[in-house]
């Protein structure tokens, strides 16, 4: 300390001379005259900055010297790694610089720069650990996957950089989609660092891919453990993938532990649609109606659905109408003015027969909430009380061009599917399906489209007579504008959808 303070303190008083010496000269006409052994030397203006620098170097080097004799004399008493530090010192200073302006073109984007810097730096630290870092992630940067790949294997041969290296090599088995092996990767990084949050999450995901709910719930208890995961999302997350092992239980032809997952899985999240369902028919299947019950009111109490109500269906599959609809008022009786509680009345009435009261059931949806459902019902309802096929026509025309109504959508892709699933099946996202209307499409109907309800009645005359069988319900595609289906509908999926709902006005789902 005393002696980096000494050669400070000697650097400013040689600049502050050399400072006034050219003050001096600049001012002076002639040179400097110096005296040496009774023979007197004039020196011009250049001549005196010559000897100067050749002052400063002297004096650089005298430092230099001074310090290797100072190295040498603790060699002599005993330190033995006195004249190595000395000559390793300048090595690392160049080394670190190196590093420092590695990592610097690393983050400017320059990654051949940061792979000849790291290479400089490797070369005077012999730091494996410090400069392979910088040329893996420079190697990826420029695209040298080959590269990238070979120091990350040099990397996980040390055991203070395996981590980084199983990792590294994670990431780049998961960007060539390798699945596979980079989930074997997710496992061993797992074990090295459990409380890293992004490898759980990675681990995570790759368990729920592979259908490996067990080893999926295990790590979901991790996180929860490490203080990752909220308690209340962990609950949830925890419900799902046992729903996901029942399932998996269920297609082995393991019925009694499948009932008994699909049990635990509702209890674990009550408000888990599938796991109710499923949990139901466990116990309808085992003759507990009574349990049965309490399950599909209690979920539908936090979210009514049509799931819900055909598993409700199940309980009593040979029942009347009318007894149906009387068993089904302890269901609707929980959230009466929900959606999807007025659509269940309105198709249970249209089973009964009761038309004018499926229509009251119905309400204001056809205005405010028109979707393919709605619409079909409501030209179910104009069929049963005598309306002509011109009006019927017209509303299922409407349906042609209505949205599909609530599905399962993922919230990170907004990809819709037909039936709930754990992982998306476009983004793979673990648990991101919710129950909900997805986004209007923007595409524009063909010209006229918005007429076709018209059209359709002012056509009915001139098809009366050829109509043999009164219950067809296709629009001849010869007489009527084939509209551009809205969501991936098409005029197939309406007239399939629409039919049943006249002939037999109870939906599947709430059978």
């Amino acid at each position: 300390m005393l002696w980096s303070l000494l050669k400070i303190v000697l650097f400013v008083a040689i600049v502050a001379a050399l400072t006034m010496g050219a003050a001096y000269l600049m001012e002076s006409s002639g040179g400097i005259q110096i005296t040496a052994g009774g023979v007197e030397y004039t020196l011009g203006p250049l001549q005196s900055v010559i000897a100067a620098l050749v002052l400063i170097v002297a004096v650089w080097i005298m430092l230099k010297l001074i310090t290797l004799l100072i190295a040498t004399l603790k060699f002599i008493n005993g330190d033995e790694t006195a004249i190595s530090r000395y000559f390793d010192r300048n090595r690392e200073r160049k080394g670190f610089q190196a590093l420092g302006e590695g990592l610097t073109a690393l983050a400017a984007g320059e990654g051949r720069l940061a792979m000849a810097k790291a290479n400089r730096a490797d070369k005077f630290l012999h730091k494996p650990e410090l400069t392979d870092l910088i040329t893996a992630q420079a190697a990826e940067m420029m695209g040298d996957r080959k590269k990238a790949e070979e120091v990350y294997k040099r990397l996980v041969q040390h055991e203070e950089t395996r981590f980084v290296g199983v990792r590294g090599l994670m990431k780049q088995k998961l960007d060539a989609g390798d699945t596979t092996t980079a989930l074997k990767l997710a496992e061993r990084a797992f074990a090295i660092k459990p409380k890293h949050e992004e490898v759980q999450d990675t681990l995570l995901r790759l368990q729920a891919q592979s259908a490996d709910w067990s080893g999926a719930r295990k790590t979901l208890e991790a996180k929860r453990k490490h203080g990752a995961l909220p308690r209340d999302v962990h609950k949830r997350r925890d419900a799902v993938l046992a729903l996901s092992e029942a399932k998996g239980v269920l297609d082995d032809g393991k019925t009694i532990e499948a009932q008994e997952a699909a049990i635990a899985a509702n209890k674990s999240s009550p408000d888990l649609i599938p796991a109710a369902s499923m949990a139901a028919r466990s116990h309808i299947a085992q003759g507990r109606k009574k349990y049965a019950v309490r399950i599909l009111k209690k979920a539908w109490q936090a979210q009514p659905h049509p799931d819900l109500a055909a598993a409700f269906a199940e309980i009593e599959p040979n029942e009347s109408a009318e007894a149906r609809l009387k068993r089904f008022k302890q269901l609707t009786a929980i959230r009466p003015e929900h959606r999807e509680t007025r659509l269940l009345l309105a198709e249970l009435n249209l089973a009964a027969e009761d038309f004018p009261q499926a229509r009251r059931s119905l309400g204001d949806l056809a205005e405010t909430e028109p979707d393919t459902r709605v619409l079909a019902i409501v030209a179910a309802i104009e069929r049963g009380e005598g309306a002509s096929d011109a009006v019927v026509r017209g509303w299922l025309a409407r349906a042609l061009t209505a949205p599909r109504g609530p599905q399962w959508v993922c919230e990170n892709c907004k990809t819709i599917h037909g039936e709930w699933t754990p992982v998306c099946n476009n983004c793979q996202s673990f648990d991101t399906l919710s129950w909900t209307t997805p986004p209007q499409s923007e595409t524009v109907l063909p010209a006229g489209a918005e007429m076709l309800p018209l059209i359709v009645g002012s056509i009915e005359d001139q098809t009366q007579d050829t109509d043999t069988d009164p219950d067809v319900e296709i629009i001849d595609p010869e007489s009527a504008p084939d509209p551009k289906p809205v969501e991936h509908e098409t005029p197939q999926d309406i007239t399939t959808e629409a039919e049943p709902v006249v002939e037999k006005p109870l939906s599947e789902n709430a059978r």
